[in-house]
């Protein structure tokens, strides 16, 4: 039981490494000019997102072009505390505990991914 939990352990922060640099590189090809609407959020496992600072997804599986704070208010309001350096914020959606890195681009895109 202790070896399962270890490895549990061990691949969550190989995930949340890998989450965070997923977003890392993101913002700075976007900061470097690349455009963000050419990302697609299937690209990364778990996909990844950008957010308008008007809370407008332009990159999103299934809500793109839709505003967050009116699909998911929850989501929206712990997404607020990205920063330019990056963080990851928790909060609860349906039931379940999520975290999900957050960063700001130059230009005030949120950019994110989570579990």
């Amino acid at each position: 039981m202790a070896t399962y939990f270890l490895l549990a352990v061990g691949a969550l922060a190989a995930d949340k490494a890998t989450i965070k640099k997923n977003v890392d590189d993101m913002v700075a090809a976007i900061n470097s000019g690349k455009e963000a609407t050419s990302y697609r959020a299937d690209t990364y496992t778990p996909y990844a997102f950008i957010m308008e600072p008007n809370g407008k997804l332009i990159v999103h599986p299934y809500l793109a072009g839709e505003y967050l704070q009116e699909k998911a208010e929850p989501i929206y309001k712990a997404l607020q505390q990205a920063t330019m350096e990056g963080t990851w914020v928790s909060y609860l959606w349906k039931g379940a505990l999520k975290e999900t890195y957050v960063r700001r681009t130059k230009s005030n895109l949120t950019v994110g991914s989570g579990y």
